[in-house]
């Protein structure tokens, strides 16, 4: 039942990211097309991250207590909901609107997909299954900016209708083929449980896992905001370029996650692979201004997907083993910290390449080395596992 559920959840998670890939390259060119300024495209983008901050801790407090599916269920069928309305909008308004409720509903999908994960796995297992889902959304990443590029050539507003397709496609699959991980024997339990507080938990004994997952999706979003701009001025590499650089980092990141994190957590343990995955990050950072080719930037972008395998596995299933609340709301303030990562990394990334192209990667090596240093000297003091989370 496990495997079978396993790779459901593998399938929903790819599916659902594939959609969100999909629209990746197409979103800046269709906001313009309705009259959006690079400022209006900024709000587009931080709304989206803004609600999925807010909401994805009250969808999963909310799983806790009537299980995951339904959840899941909602999510991906008001994706697919607010996608094709996207591609219907004829003014930035609506856009924004489509965008805000987009941005809402899809909160309540991948958060409880990695929920369904810590229901389904013992937390010897949990970085491996958290591995392979995260693998789906790798190669999500790796094929869904490809096709959104080939399926523009139909119309801007073509990539927005396939993805809310694929969005409904996965709404049938979790409605007709995914069981429920969470009985309801164990959901009063764990969704009532003293201390559920959907914020509450970011500021308790596991901070420092949130705070790493929260710089590091700070410190790398606010690369995806300035590499492409930094390879154009100084090396005059194009967007096409660019892609096939980021197509070996998903394949190496999908790699990892999919077929190494369980064996290396097996041998090494979570912690020892954890920190291997800052370092590469580390490393990452503080090469991209000392290199200058399109293989250097490629294998330095493949240390990132290597290390974002390691990190994301680990520190989601050091989480999870060690929450005292519930499983929904623990992976709801998980999906939180990333999204308040990426809401401000590309505002101080921005900034920051303002006076200096090399800025924003010198920062996040800086912030890489910091967090490296206190989980060091920190995470001992974590709580143990439990047999039970």
């Amino acid at each position: 039942m496990k495997k079978k559920h396993l790779a459901l959840l593998f399938l929903i998670a790819f599916l659902t990211m594939l959609g969100f890939g999909i629209i990746i390259p197409i979103l800046p060119f269709f906001a313009e097309k309705l009259g959006a300024s690079s400022f209006d495209l900024g709000v587009l983008f931080a709304s989206f991250n803004i609600m999925q901050f807010i909401f994805a801790p009250l969808w999963g407090t909310l799983s806790d207590r009537i299980g995951r599916k339904p959840l899941v269920s909602f999510g991906l069928f008001g994706f697919a909901i607010t996608f094709i309305l996207f591609g219907l909008a004829d003014s930035y308004t609506e856009m924004l609107i489509y965008r805000i409720l987009g941005g809402i509903v899809s909160a309540a999908a991948l958060p409880t997909v990695h929920a369904m994960v810590a229901d389904l796995f013992p937390p010897k297992d949990r970085a491996k299954g958290m591995g392979i889902v995260g693998a789906g959304i790798g190669l999500s990443f790796v094929f869904g900016p490809v096709i959104g590029g080939l399926l523009s050539s139909y119309g801007v507003a073509v990539p927005f209708f396939v993805s809310g397709g694929v969005a409904l496609l996965t709404f049938f699959v979790i409605l007709f083929a995914l069981p429920e991980s969470l009985p309801k024997e164990k959901r009063s339990s764990s969704g009532k449980r003293k201390g559920a507080n959907p914020f509450g938990a970011l500021f308790g004994s596991l901070s420092l896992l949130y705070a790493i997952l929260f710089i590091v999706s700070f410190a790398f979003s606010g690369l995806e905001t300035t590499f492409a701009l930094y390879i154009s001025d100084l090396y005059g590499f194009d967007s096409r370029d660019l892609g096939y650089m980021f197509l070996v980092m998903g394949i190496i990141a999908a790699f990892v996650q999919g077929g190494m994190i369980g064996k290396m957590v097996k041998r090494w343990g979570e912690a020892t692979v954890l920190t291997i995955g800052m370092c590469l990050y580390g490393i990452g950072f503080f090469t991209i201004p000392v290199f200058g080719n399109f293989w250097a930037f490629s294998l330095i972008l493949a240390l990132f997907g290597a290390g974002q395998g390691m990190i994301r596995a680990t520190a989601n299933a050091m989480i999870t083993q060690r929450t005292t609340i519930g499983q929904g709301v623990t992976t709801g303030a998980i999906s939180s910290m990333d999204s308040l990562g990426r809401i401000l990394g590309p505002l101080a990334g921005g900034a920051v390449y303002q006076f200096t192209a090399s800025g924003p990667f010198i920062l996040g090596g800086v912030l890489m080395v910091i967090v490296l240093l206190w989980f060091r000297l920190r995470h001992q003091r974590l709580p143990e596992p439990s047999l039970e989370a």
